[in-house]
């Protein structure tokens, strides 16, 4: 699943194409594609009609177009293989073409959500206060977020009562981490996955915190990390941070900062990949 970087590249590219554009007419070509959409498809249709789309937003790895006349928002779902394309009007269809959107305009471009496996998906929702889609209130703030609160962050860690790497995929706590970048700032601060919350100080979680910003920072200016074709931006283009990862896909390989072999470990259905030595287990208590 795309992370913070990835989202916040497909954002950008939404906000330069889409933003400011009225919808002339949409087409969902797959029921699934607009199943969290309770109402179905002809409703979703009915009720984009005719209303302007605003600047895209995003809040970790959660991406909505909002509705500049209506206090609602089409919540993107990507899931393991969205993607929010812009194509020249005409051009021919993805295989695995789900929703098309139209507008109202000269400009010959529509937006086409794609989605090889069907697990994602657009919706439309009522909008909180603070702008967001009314099911991710309960989500976090993310790093790059400049109302991050730290010392919230922190005290919040202690609590938990966790361990490192799953306080970090708690979208509640922080969000726009995922396991790639979780593993990358883990290596960088030389912190194993399974260390407990509760023995972390403040210079450490500022350390930790700083880590993450650095290495989405990085992803960001390379268009973030594609291992397939799934992930890609507006445009259809890879990222290229794969080719710079310090530590998640490199199981064997050596460490780059002291050369032993870096493992792997089963985590959560997931992978974690550390560096034995530079990164050693939590001791455990007797």
């Amino acid at each position: 699943m795309p992370e913070l970087p990835e989202v916040e590249v497909v954002r950008r590219g939404l906000e330069q194409w889409v933003a400011h554009r009225t919808v002339a007419e949409t087409e969902v070509l797959h029921p699934r594609a607009v199943r969290r959409h309770v109402a179905g498809a002809d409703d979703f249709v009915h009720r984009l009609k005719g209303h302007r789309v605003g600047v895209p937003s995003r809040r970790g790895k959660y991406l909505w177009l909002p509705l500049e006349d209506t206090p609602q928002a089409i919540l993107a779902h990507l899931g393991m293989s969205g993607q929010l394309l812009v194509q020249p009007q005409g051009s021919p269809d993805e295989k695995h073409l789900r929703i098309r959107v139209r507008f109202a305009d000269a400009l010959a471009t529509e937006l086409r959500f794609v989605d090889q496996r069907t697990f994602g998906g657009l919706s439309l929702h009522d909008t909180t206060p603070d702008g967001l889609p009314d099911v991710i209130a309960h989500i976090a703030r993310d790093p790059l977020d400049p109302l991050f609160d730290e010392e919230a962050f922190h005290q919040a860690l202690r609590r938990k009562r966790t361990t490192i790497k799953r306080a970090l995929l708690d979208q509640s706590l922080i969000s726009g981490v995922g396991n790639i970048y979780a593993d990358e700032a883990l290596w960088r601060t030389r912190i194993h996955y399974d260390r407990p919350t509760a023995t972390f100080t403040r210079p450490r979680t500022a350390e930790l915190l700083g880590h993450i910003r650095d290495v989405m920072k990085e992803a960001l200016a390379v268009g973030g990390t594609s291992f397939d074709s799934l992930y890609v931006n507006v445009n259809g283009e890879s990222g290229y941070f794969d080719r710079s990862l310090d530590a998640y896909g490199r199981e064997g390989l050596p460490c780059k900062r002291c050369g032993t072999p870096m493992r792997r470990r089963p985590w959560m259905n997931r992978s974690s990949y550390y560096c034995p030595k530079c990164q050693r287990p939590p001791r455990v208590s007797s």
